[in-house]
């Protein structure tokens, strides 16, 4: 697994976020995940107030489990 495996968290984001300085996503990449997260947020922010409809949330049951 390499040294990578047993690096502390902290330096593995820093290692990273050094990366993200030195070559930063294109704009349509940083659209993309502005878009993503904005959409997970409205979707939270309707849940939250109450209006999300009852047909999209799933029931009590377990999953079905499809065995071949």
């Amino acid at each position: 697994m390499g040294y990578a495996g047993r690096m502390d968290p902290m330096i593995r984001w820093s290692i990273r976020l050094a990366r993200w300085f030195r070559h930063p996503p294109s704009p349509r990449m940083v659209m993309i995940g502005a878009v993503v997260i904005g959409a997970a947020l409205i979707i939270v922010g309707v849940e939250r107030m109450g209006a999300w409809p009852a047909w999209l949330t799933l029931g009590d049951q377990p999953p079905r489990i499809i065995r071949h």
